[in-house]
């Protein structure tokens, strides 16, 4: 996980930029902000396709994405073939997201975690890596409804 794709909404701004600044600090990894960058209404989806084909366009890369519950962003996310994204609230659902899913888009709420949570969050999900196993048949199953499904 060397290059991540981060992008919000306008409710996440000050999370997203938190976000940046720990993940630099950290774990010293390329950050790239697709936006928004200021407090200007816009749409979730926007972003969440902006960090997704980024994501889809290089294997190595991973993306988070932020708005005001992680909901909206997480569906929108989950609509690009080949995104897993998850919703995590806390640091053991982001190390099981990483773990089991092999979740490369992470997706946070800036309305429902505050900035402390936010950090554990990270710290859990970029630490982890893909165990394999057993688990690998069930993401193999998930691109074989991805190919029924958005064909």
């Amino acid at each position: 996980m060397e290059k991540i794709f981060i992008g919000g909404d306008h409710a996440a701004i000050e999370m997203k930029n938190a976000a940046i600044a720990y993940l630099r600090n950290t774990f010293r990894r390329e950050i790239i902000d697709v936006g928004a960058y200021d407090g200007e209404r816009v749409d979730y989806p926007d972003y969440a396709a902006k960090v997704c084909e980024e994501v889809l366009k290089d294997k190595e890369a991973f993306g988070i994405l932020i708005c005001g519950t992680g909901i909206g962003m997480s569906i929108a996310a989950n609509k690009h073939k080949g995104v897993r994204a998850a919703l995590a609230r806390n640091s053991y659902e982001a190390r099981m997201a990483r773990e089991h899913n092999d979740a490369n888009v992470l997706c946070l709420g800036a309305r429902t975690i505050g900035l402390g949570i936010m950090e554990s969050v990270l710290d859990s999900w970029v630490s982890a890596s893909f165990e394999g196993g057993r688990h690998s048949a069930r993401l193999k199953k998930i691109a074989e409804l991805e190919d029924k499904c958005f064909s």
